[in-house]
């Protein structure tokens, strides 16, 4: 810290949601660093396997794709400083540090959640009124749909963290949690605290409004699957759904635990775990259910899989 007219500038944040005992970091680091490179790898077959098979090459495998993309960034930006904390004894970072990590997560995620909401809509377009899927659903449509749900969302935060960056930070810096994340950066604000109630319910309207949307398409979408007559089609039909009903079910259901609770206050120690679940177990499950749950992707991951031996054969 600084001081300057008898007042602390704080210019580093220190994070107390970790474990208290030294002698036990490694029993989290190691868990966590397993799970990190799992996401990482899981998310990088996903990825490869989409653009590599050519029976992929449609809008939900797309989506399905650059998801998994944005999922390794989205780890990125927090667990390997979870890590490096988890080994350190300082667990310390820099303001700046700290207002770049929150933009880059929330903005990561603010895409993630977009994409989700395009792949309902998606979905809603092939099975719903299907003879029309092709002229709707087009190439020129999916990447600017694509690129539109990452632009917005890295811009959407832009002017929420420029107002947090001009804030004094000049008392305490311990941050309670694992990671920046807005509420209790904002609560260290030598300011007027009551913004924390407005961005509550700025970030609440936000996800309440994309889950509403994700809902009413899945709604329609499983009327319209009971209406099929054969059980053979209404199962095809349910299958091109499923995996991306669980991930939306995985990511908002950590969401609304995580800021939908507005004044609520857990625990400390449920306070870590839910956000562990919605920063990295979340995450985590992502590839698994994409990769179960989907026939043409384990066709797909097997073959980029044998790809791969038959290459380092031929190398060696």
């Amino acid at each position: 810290m600084v001081r300057s007219n008898q007042t602390s500038i704080v210019t580093e944040f220190f994070f107390s949601g970790f474990p208290k005992f030294e002698d036990g970091n490694l029993l989290f680091f190691i868990p966590l660093f397993i799970i990190y490179l799992f996401i990482i790898i899981g998310n990088l077959i996903v990825f490869f396997a989409v653009r590599m098979d050519t029976h992929l090459h449609n809008p939900m495998y797309n989506f399905i794709s650059i998801f998994s993309f944005l999922e390794i960034w989205y780890t990125t930006a927090t667990i390997p400083k979870m890590l490096s904390n988890l080994v350190s004894k300082k667990r310390t970072i820099s303001v700046i540090g700290c207002l770049l990590q929150m933009y880059f997560f929330h903005s990561l995620g603010n895409s993630e959640g977009i994409l989700l909401t395009t792949m309902a809509i998606d979905r809603y377009v092939a099975i719903c009124i299907p003879l029309r899927y092709p002229t709707i659903m087009t190439p020129r449509l999916c990447t600017q749909l694509s690129i539109g749900s990452c632009i917005f969302g890295f811009l959407v935060l832009l002017p929420e963290v420029a107002w947090i960056s001009t804030l004094p930070f000049c008392g305490p810096n311990q941050i309670h949690q694992i990671f920046c994340d807005f509420e209790p950066v904002l609560r260290l604000a030598c300011t007027d605290t009551s913004m924390i109630l407005i961005e509550d319910v700025i970030h609440a309207i936000a996800i309440i409004f994309s889950v509403l949307i994700i809902s009413l398409s899945y709604i329609r979408i499983i009327t319209v699957i009971l209406r099929i007559p054969s059980a053979e089609g209404r199962q095809k039909a349910f299958s091109t759904c499923a995996s991306h009903l669980g991930v939306f079910l995985m990511f908002y259901g950590s969401v609304s635990l995580m800021y939908l609770r507005f004044s609520a206050t857990f625990p400390p120690i449920l306070d870590t775990i839910v956000a562990l679940t919605f920063a990295v177990l979340a995450p985590f499950f992502n590839p698994i259910i994409y990769s179960l749950r989907n026939k043409d992707m384990k066709i797909a991951i097997k073959k980029l899989l044998c790809l791969q031996k038959v290459f380092y054969a031929s190398a060696s």
